[in-house]
């Protein structure tokens, strides 16, 4: 992913632990998000431009909904994630992806797109609207912005009647803002585009709530991802005890609850580029 922080100032890390829970987690987020895009109306033969790539998922999964007679750019900071993200999207048999390894900021191009796409990655810049105002340059008149972002507010609401679920999602909270992550960039959507010179945008929140053990290991995952930043701020981990058993003790706690535990809400917000 791309930021206007250092590299090494990447909240959750760039390890190949990461990268399998950016994968994992994809795996979850991704009915969601084609759902999003779809409604947004990207479509086939559209070209999309996709911002801070990661390991490919959502560029793979743009790519195949614009199919082939589509294209998308997926640009991309990293050199060893952007080299992960072309590897997985070769295996796949993805040939209408063109990552691009650089920063946001210093991305340039005479394409023109139909349409701009991003997941969780506006939370990390400096200056989201900024970020917005620069992409639309290069979306076509009636083209498309749509991005996705996270609203930790009813994920930390509904998340308190498991005790120790709750403290392990209340810690990933306090470092992502104590690290300076806007972790309400979901809601915020709707000023950042306007303050980038966008129509306001259709908003929508999705949220998941479930029980099983591939769903509950998210937040111990997290935690593992997060871990050096929680060590770097000082924060305890008194709470969650031994890291070691912590997913078995999450999944046992949430099963003997006999109740669901949600995920952070994905808020999803797009609009249109005016044609003047």
């Amino acid at each position: 992913m791309s930021s206007g922080k250092r590299h090494t100032d990447y909240h959750l890390g760039n390890t190949d632990a990461e990268h399998e829970r950016l994968i994992r987690q994809a795996i979850r987020l991704a009915p969601a998000t084609e759902r999003f895009f779809q409604e947004a109306g990207i479509g086939s033969g559209q070209r999309v431009l996709e911002l801070g790539a990661g390991v490919g998922d959502v560029a793979m999964l743009v790519a195949r909904i614009v199919g082939p007679s589509g294209k998308v750019v997926a640009i991309e900071r990293d050199a060893r994630t952007i080299n992960r993200a072309r590897v997985r999207a070769s295996e796949a048999g993805l040939g209408n992806i063109d990552f691009v390894q650089t920063d946001v900021a210093e991305y340039s191009t005479e394409l023109e797109f139909d349409a701009t796409v991003g997941r969780y990655i506006l939370q990390f810049l400096p200056d989201p609207a900024a970020t917005l105002r620069s992409l639309a340059k290069y979306i076509r008149p009636g083209g498309i912005l749509a991005f996705q972002e996270g609203s930790w507010i009813p994920f930390v609401s509904l998340s308190a009647h498991v005790p120790l679920w709750h403290a392990a999602v209340s810690l990933l909270h306090q470092a992502g803002v104590r690290s300076g992550v806007n972790l309400e960039m979901g809601p915020g959507l709707h000023k950042a585009f306007q303050d980038a010179g966008l129509p306001a945008p259709h908003m929508r929140l999705e949220m998941e709530l479930a029980c099983d053990p591939d769903f509950t290991r998210w937040v111990s995952d997290s935690l593992q991802s997060v871990l050096p930043q929680i060590q770097k701020l000082n924060l305890s981990l008194q709470a969650l005890g031994d890291l070691n058993t912590l997913q078995e003790r999450l999944q046992k706690e949430v099963a003997t609850s006999n109740a669901v535990v949600p995920w952070i809400g994905l808020v999803g917000a797009w609009c249109r580029k005016p044609a003047n």
